[in-house]
């Protein structure tokens, strides 16, 4: 689909020094980007000059290198003939073979004891053909007496063969035919039953009258091979093909009218020749074996065909996609698509015909460049590849395609009609053959560029059946003036044409209009024409306008429209081949402001403006929204359109990112039409593929949304399977206001029930289609929805969140509310797809259509109950009351009627409320049910529902007020609660109810803290009704102060013993043991017994002293002992992982040869350094790890991690936690340390009150020494777990461990985790102390 343009063309005349001496032969000078040729020798003037020609836009430089006498050694030759002229640019040295024999060097740079010229050989015999293999190693060689010679670059014989007629015997063919006559179907008769492989006429080799004798040699790509096509004994004309080493391969098979043409693609598939038939010539093609592959018909007329010297020469160019078929009059440039020849260019020759041998060359590295020779000129040509399409912004993207094919001009509008090629939907036939094609803004015309003028068609794209378009207008060259080699053609504005041509002078671009008389067209001289070493013509859309551009050789570009001639916005570093430019921006129109330029280098650098977004770019389109592109790793990209600056390349990942997609190896862009949301791919083959990628199906979608185009949005969401959730979150408030409008664009009634059943509560705009498209917004690059900046979810302060679906339903219903008689279906549907399904008021929909329709009524529930489970609607219908509506409901379910229909009919007999009661307890909605029992006075009924079905907070609700039924209901639910050993909550119904007795009970069975109210309940009634006193209350403190000393609440117990059980030693002791002194000096003094400070107190103090400093005493031991250790296992983790976590030898022994020391291995036979614990080695079978993995293997491997035992994995954490609880411990006894410190120092202990604070002091200071290092997540550990996973997820990607090994896992995942260290307040001594 793509055409070849031209985008150089150079011309070097050789000046007067040279005398006018015919140009011989030309080669490519690869080191200083020039061409070396050689002037002469003539008849008359056997002098032959070597000269190297560079060639600029600008102007032509040429230098001599050198020049030499060859006067012809054979008398046979006027004069000697340059067969082959080749330069190495590596030694700068140029080596020409010439007819008579000689081989010649010219060195440009001679090392001491060489010469600049010399000839390193001769051929005494004469040499007929010659050439240099691609990779400048080897010299074929034929000679007039039928020799072949392969010589080194050292010019020293590799080997030599004779050309015989025993050749013939190399090859024994059998023809299969390829696209031939005899191997096609042609049905049964009397040639079905002939041999396919026989050939109806077999070619006898024939010589073309036409055949020139010469010998031509041609290289394969890689060197390998090279054919010689040679006549052989003056009758038959073969190809031979011979091996680098110098063996005889193959020969090609009989071919009649086969010349001497011989080009092998460099690809190595194909050997090209010419056969000359009486009707026709065409390009045949061999295979390395020698046997026919196909051909193709050169488009030559009767006259072209008998031009005298007709002697046609082939030439591929470096990369195998370019054939060139040199003839006198004119060259052509053939290309194969989709197994059909194209003929893309003609270069018609306007001067000397070329030299017979070599008369084209193509560039070895610039695979589209070439240089043509001819006695009085070198031509230098270059071209690219592109396609010549329309617009690609909408509403005139109707991917308009035009593909040169010689005089067939093959147009397609991909919009309406997808047309493979060779094919095409519309085929213009042309006076001549096309150079170039332009289509203009609104794909309403074509202008073609021909040999012979130009031409204007006018085209309609929107219709599928559309007629050929008609030509509107011509204009002829002046066939007198052949010195203008047109190349490019564009439009400008809405009727005018530009034109580039090139002169002997440079470029020069040319206008012309069409006027107001049909078909006429003029030239008009341009007011804006910038053709200095202009190398690009072309036009780029704004406002529905062509705007034409030009860009010269440094990269620059100018405007042939606007005021200013510069671009200056949009200029590149260098030229670029393929250059697009885009409007962009909301500012002023002005010129240069808001425009950027896409262009793409021939390595594959693709540029905006001056900034270079990737290097490995194949192929590019622009559209309004998107930079498309294809790379060389075989992937679709989308770049949205934005600033330069922030213009962003998707990463290599096609799987996440919507940008980014996989495509076939070698496809390359056509064109894309975003208003169907489609792109065209062409593979390398030829055949066409039409996708819609992700990225532009969801910015058509949004654009359609944005402008309220509801009903193209959702079949484009219906048939590309987009989620329909986008119509509502992409623009929210929009839909909402807009939903009527929503419903009537869509109109069908089962696209609405469509996207009514697809809603979902989740926002795909942040989910699955979140916008990747960004902005800058003060410097901040921020993502967009619905052309704005992102909006921030509002907070929630009520705590609830209003439902998405909800909210579309409500609004579907509000509008449709009115339209019941044509859209009933819609409101069932809005109502049961809601969240929860409202299906009460669906079915009030269909209770209300019972009274006024009773047909639609039938489609209403049949709906409905498609829609739902129609057992649940048969009880929501229950739910209603509505008898009728059950059955009508039952009636379209599988249930029984047997079943249903009896107790509709015991439901029918009974009382409205007695009713209600039975279908809610039916329907197990009890407390309905209650409710009906309360409106029917049935109070004992009631009281027994409520104990069934434990109904009790209702029934409270129902009797708040009312007393008398209130106390029976609480009684009821304080037995209850006590049966269910809520003892607290049925001890305050009991006391709400004055039943003391129960409340003590309840109290005391409750525990110990609530001592305070059972001695209440006790004090005001007791067992009996009575206040409870003498032994019985006794008892009873005395339970509870046991119970209060076995909580450790000191305090409580005391006052107590003091209040109840009268025993003031006791409760001082009591006191002491809490570490309350300060209570229990007070209780004394208040009592005035100063003989218990030495009996009770002092002891007390002596205790309390004894359990702290051992208690101090202890933890200092530990963390002496657990906090070194902590350190010595991280440094081991650290240095040996493998030793530490697997328990094998350590960094200092041998290795074993089945662990892998590469850091990625996956193929040690050795499990890993986590396989022990996640269950997940290369070694085992799939059952080995089941059969491990069980519950009990992971409660056995909790109780390891439990335990922490010594050396093994889960020591570590286990002393992590042990220093926890013991900071812990110290925390929390410091408030009875200091007690105990006053209370030493009120009875003066000194010495011990000094000896337990430095002790308190101490360890404070150790726990706050050690907490950064025990709870700092160290660094080993945070590598351990990433190694953990990374292992994880290279030995198994989507592994989960179970049993055992999940236990370890989460050991791992713990240890990484940031540990928080119990807090610890510094310990503040007392200062009498003096410490």
């Amino acid at each position: 689909m793509r055409n070849l343009r031209g985008i150089q063309y150079e011309q070097w005349k050789p000046p007067a020094q040279y005398q006018n001496r015919p140009i011989t032969a030309a080669a490519w000078d690869l080191a200083n980007d020039a061409v070396v040729c050689t002037v002469g020798p003539t008849e008359n003037d056997a002098v032959i000059q070597l000269v190297r020609v560079k060639t600029t836009s600008k102007s032509h430089e040429d230098s001599l290198i050198t020049s030499w006498e060859a006067p012809s050694p054979n008398p046979d030759l006027a004069c000697d003939k340059v067969l082959s002229l080749h330069h190495f640019g590596d030694s700068l040295t140029t080596c020409l073979v010439l007819a008579g024999g000689d081989i010649i060097v010219v060195r440009e740079d001679p090392q001491p004891g060489e010469g600049q010229i010399e000839i390193m050989g001769s051929v005494d015999a004469g040499i007929t053909a010659a050439r240099w293999s691609p990779d400048e190693e080897l010299l074929a060689i034929t000679t007039k007496e039928d020799t072949v010679i392969w010589m080194s670059r050292s010019f020293d014989g590799v080997a030599d063969t004779t050309m015989t007629k025993e050749d013939l015997k190399a090859s024994n063919h059998v023809s299969v035919g390829w696209g031939k006559k005899e191997t096609q179907f042609q049905g049964r008769g009397a040639k079905a039953l002939r041999d396919p492989t026989v050939p109806e006429k077999t070619d006898e080799g024939v010589l073309s009258p036409n055949d020139d004798a010469s010998v031509t040699i041609s290289w394969r790509g890689d060197g390998a091979y090279l054919a010689i096509s040679t006549i052989e004994s003056a009758s038959r004309r073969i190809i031979r093909v011979y091996s680098r080493e110098g063996e005889l391969d193959s020969v090609s098979e009989p071919v009649d009218g086969l010349e001497g043409a011989l080009s092998w693609r460099p690809s190595g598939n194909l050997i090209a020749g010419i056969q000359r038939l009486d009707e026709r010539i065409d390009v045949v093609f061999f295979e390395r074996n020698g046997l026919r592959h196909g051909e193709f018909s050169l488009r030559l007329t009767q006259e072209q065909r008998q031009l005298p010297n007709q002697y046609i020469k082939l030439a591929w160019n470096s990369d195998s996609t370019v054939l060139a078929v040199v003839m006198a009059d004119c060259t052509q440039l053939w290309t194969m698509g989709n197994y059909h020849w194209y003929l893309k260019q003609e270069i018609r020759n306007h001067h000397a015909p070329l030299v017979a041998t070599n008369p084209v060359a193509w560039h070895p590295e610039k695979s589209l460049r070439f240089l043509s020779v001819a006695e009085d000129t070198i031509d230098l040509a270059e071209y690219i590849f592109t396609a010549a399409r329309g617009t690609l912004a909408p509403p005139h993207d109707f991917g308009v395609l035009a593909v040169i094919d010689g005089q067939n001009l093959m147009v397609t509008p991909f919009r309406v009609a997808n047309v493979p090629p060779p094919m095409g939907h519309h085929e213009i036939t042309i006076q001549s053959n096309a150079i170039d094609v332009a289509i203009n803004a609104d794909a309403s015309s074509l202008a073609v560029l021909h040999q012979d003028g130009i031409s204007i068609f006018e085209l309609d794209a929107t219709k599928r059946v559309a007629p050929t378009p008609t030509l509107s207008g011509q204009f002829a060259f002046d066939s007198t003036i052949k010195t203008t080699i047109y190349q490019q053609i564009t439009f400008s504005g809405k009727n005018e044409i530009l034109a580039l041509g090139r002169t002997e002078n440079g470029p020069v671009i040319q206008g012309y209009h069409l006027t107001e008389v049909p078909g006429e067209i003029k030239e008009k001289a341009l007011e804006n024409n910038a053709t200095s070493s202009v190398s690009i013509l072309s036009s780029f859309v704004e406002d529905g306008v062509m705007h034409p551009y030009v860009q010269t050789s440094s990269g620059d570009l100018h405007s042939l429209a606007f005021g200013d001639a510069s671009l200056s916005s949009c200029n590149f570093s260098k030229q670029l081949p393929w250059v697009d430019i885009i409007p962009f921006g909301d500012g002023p129109n002005a010129y240069g402001d808001g425009r950027i330029a896409f262009g793409l280098s021939s390595n594959g650098h693709l540029f905006a403006n001056t900034r270079l977004l990737v290097r490995n770019c194949t192929s590019f389109l622009v559209t309004p929204a998107h930079l498309i592109f294809t790379t060389t790793t075989h992937l679709l990209k989308f770049v949205h359109i934005t600033e330069v600056h922030d213009l962003e390349v998707p990463a290599d990942d096609p799987e996440i990112d919507e940008r980014c997609r996989s495509i076939e190896r070698g496809a390359r862009l056509v064109t894309a039409m975003p208003t169907s949301l489609s792109l065209i791919l062409q593979m390398p083959r030829g055949n066409l593929e039409t996708i819609f990628p992700r990225a532009m199906v969801l910015a058509g979608i949004r654009k359609l949304i944005e402008e309220k185009n509801y009903r193209k949005a959702f079949t484009h969401c219906r048939t590309q399977r987009v989620d329909m959730n986008i119509l509502y979150d992409h623009a929210p408030e929009q839909f909402l206001s807009n939903v009527a409008l929503f419903i009537d664009q869509v109109k069908k009634i089962t696209y609405i029930d469509l996207f009514l059943s697809s809603l979902r509560e989740e926002n795909v705009t942040q989910t699955m289609y979140k916008e990747t498209r960004v902005i800058s917004q003060n410097g901040n690059v921020v993502p967009t929805t619905n052309d704005a900046i992102a909006p921030q979810d509002p907070v929630d302060i009520t705590g609830t969140k209003t439902s998405k679906v909800n909210k579309i339903c409500d609004a579907v219903l509000e509008v449709l509310k009115t339209r019941t008689a044509t859209n009933l279906q819609n409101i069932i549907t809005s109502n049961v797809c809601k969240n929860p399904p409202a299906l009460d008021d669906g079915l009030l929909v269909v209770a209300q259509l019972m009274k006024e329709d009773e047909a639609m009524a039938d489609k209403a529930v049949e709906h409905i109950c498609f829609l739902a489970d129609v057992n649940r609607l048969y009880e929501n219908a229950l739910g209603l009351y509505n008898l009728d509506l059950a059955l009508l409901v039952a009636q379209q379910s599988q249930k029984d009627p047997r079943e249903y229909l009896p107790f509709m009919q015991n439901l029918q007999q009974m009382t409205e409320l007695r009713r209600k009661y039975s279908i809610d307890d039916y329907l197990s909605r009890h407390t309905k049910a209650l409710n009906h029992l309360h409106e029917l006075n049935a109070f004992e009924e009631l009281q027994k529902y409520t104990q069934k079905h434990a109904l009790y907070k209702a029934a409270l609700a129902i009797y708040r007020y009312n007393p008398e039924p209130l106390a029976v209901i609480t009684a009821l639910y304080a037995q209850y609660l006590e049966s269910k050993s809520s003892y607290k909550e049925a001890a305050l119904a009991y006391e709400s109810l004055h039943n003391y007795a129960k409340a003590t009970s309840c109290y005391l069975a409750s525990g110990p803290s609530q001592w305070r109210e059972t001695l209440f309940c006790a004090l005001t009634g007791g067992a009996d009704g009575n206040p409870m006193s003498g032994s019985a209350l006794t008892e009873l403190a005395s339970t509870l102060y046991d119970a209060l000393i076995e909580s450790k609440d000191y305090y409580a117990a005391a006052t107590l013993q003091l209040d109840y059980l009268s025993s003031l030693e006791t409760a001082c002791r009591t006191f002491c043991k809490g570490y309350f002194f300060a209570d229990a000096l007070h209780l004394i003094a208040l009592k005035a017994r100063p003989d218990l400070l030495e009996s009770v107190i002092d002891p007390g103090l002596g205790d309390a002293l004894a359990s702290s400093t051992e208690l101090l005493a202890d933890c200092k031991a530990q963390l002496l002992a657990q906090v070194p250790r902590i350190r010595e296992l991280r440094q081991k983790a650290f240095v040996d992982p493998l030793a530490f976590y697997e328990g094998e030898r350590g960094g200092d022994g041998e290795i074993p040869d089945d662990i892998s020391v590469a850091a990625s291995s996956h193929v040690s036979t050795n499990r890993s350094l986590f396989t022990r614990y996640t269950g997940n080695g290369s070694v085992g079978t799939v059952g080995t790890g089941v059969s491990r993995a069980t519950s009990k293997n992971r409660r056995r491997e909790e109780r390891k991690r439990a335990r922490g035992k010594k050396g093994s994995v889960y020591e570590e954490e286990y002393l992590v936690a042990s220093v926890g609880r013991l900071m812990t411990r110290v925390e929390d006894s410091r408030g009875e340390v200091e007690r105990l410190v006053v209370g030493l120092v009120r009875r003066g202990m000194w010495e011990r009150a000094r000896a337990i604070e430095g002790s308190m002091a101490e360890v404070v200071a150790l726990c706050k020494g050690c907490v950064g290092e025990v709870f700092a997540t160290p660094d080993a550990a945070a590598n351990t777990t990433v190694n953990a996973s990374e292992q994880l997820a290279a030995e198994g990607q989507d592994y989960r461990p179970v049993g055992g090994d999940a236990v370890y896992a989460e050991s791992l995942q713990a240890a990484g985790r940031k540990k928080e260290a119990p807090h610890l307040s510094a310990f503040e001594k007392l200062t009498l102390l003096g410490t």
